[in-house]
């Protein structure tokens, strides 16, 4: 009989003063920023962008565009592989938002979910990918490739430890494929903006699904590029406007840093677009951030899975896979 697993909740704030810490996960975007002698200034920068781009969006009672501001937490979750023995695996990390409305002193609840950071993601796309290719002269995905992740993360969020902690599924929230063409609708909603299609789904896209989320790609008001957005139930009728302001103001403010030839670009997409990391008509913001940095650690922690996760505890991992059940 298959065991179940179950997970642990730690949380640390995002703000200028936030320092990684040398012995637990740590989401890289976030470390790279907050590390290096511009570290403090980094993150005092990111955060102004992020509250600047909230009272932009939300602009309603808001003459003087100061009304809100948003803390950040960085929502680490363990897994309790055996709990007799006290192993224990740092699954994933989320982002959380809180929006305080300093007009009536109030603290609402956000989105949970936008960054999405995993150990087993970066094993999947970083290692077995690479070496499922190998000396291949086609590209091709493995079977049950995003199986097992997929099953883990629908087990957390269906979890009472996630149900307890945040009142609504969360929602990534990331950058658009540079590798496909999105194409602009006749939608247009008053927060997410105009919504883009592609025409077929990324193997994000389809890495995601096997989490259970579906895919909507949106441009908001005064952004330049389509951000994809991933949810589990209806992304325009189960959040208020705040709660996706909050996830739009946050994450695009990151893809900024990270991305600025897509997202800080001078001319916004148009009614055909495809994202291009090659677009030289950009400009950077005043936040130092190491891409290379980032990439390669995605392969260490990758290596890092497969030693201390997937190869010792493989077969009880199939076993509870096999298993697995909704």
């Amino acid at each position: 009989m298959s065991k179940d697993f179950t997970f642990g909740i730690k949380s640390i704030r995002f703000d200028e003063d936030y320092q990684p810490s040398d012995n637990t996960r740590i989401t890289t975007n976030f470390a790279n920023l907050a590390r290096g002698q511009s570290r403090q200034e980094n993150l005092r920068n990111t955060l102004r962008m992020i509250d600047n781009r909230f009272n932009n969006l939300a602009h309603w009672d808001n003459p003087t565009g100061d009304r809100y501001s948003v803390e950040l937490e960085i929502v680490s979750v363990e897994m309790n592989i055996d709990a007799a023995g006290g192993d224990v695996f740092p699954l994933i990390e989320i982002l959380k938002t809180n929006i305080i409305d300093k007009q009536t002193n109030e603290r609402i609840d956000g989105i949970a979910g936008n960054n999405f950071s995993s150990y087993v993601r970066d094993y999947d796309f970083s290692v077995l990918l690479p070496e499922h290719n190998h000396d291949k002269s086609t590209f091709s995905i493995p079977d049950n490739f995003g199986d097992l992740h997929g099953k883990l993360f629908k087990h957390f969020v269906n979890s009472s430890v996630y149900k307890d902690r945040f009142g609504k599924p969360p929602v990534i929230c990331i950058s658009a494929s540079s590798s496909k063409t999105y194409h602009r609708t006749e939608n247009h909603h008053p927060i997410l903006g105009v919504e883009y299609q592609q025409s077929e789904l990324s193997s994000t896209d389809q890495y995601f699904e096997k989490m259970g989320m579906q895919v909507r790609f949106f441009m908001p008001p005064n952004s330049v590029a389509p951000l994809a957005f991933y949810f589990l139930g209806d992304l325009l009728g189960d959040y208020t406007n705040l709660e996706l302001i909050g996830t739009i103001s946050t994450m695009e403010t990151f893809q900024r840093i990270y991305r600025p030839e897509i997202y800080n670009a001078n001319s916004a997409a148009g009614k055909l677009y495809q994202p291009s990391l090659k677009n030289k008509d950009y400009s950077l913001t005043q936040i130092v951030y190491d891409r290379v940095e980032r990439s390669e650690l995605a392969v260490k922690q990758g290596k890092f899975t497969e030693e201390h996760f997937i190869k010792p505890y493989r077969r009880v991992l199939e076993q509870w896979a096999n298993n697995y059940a909704l």
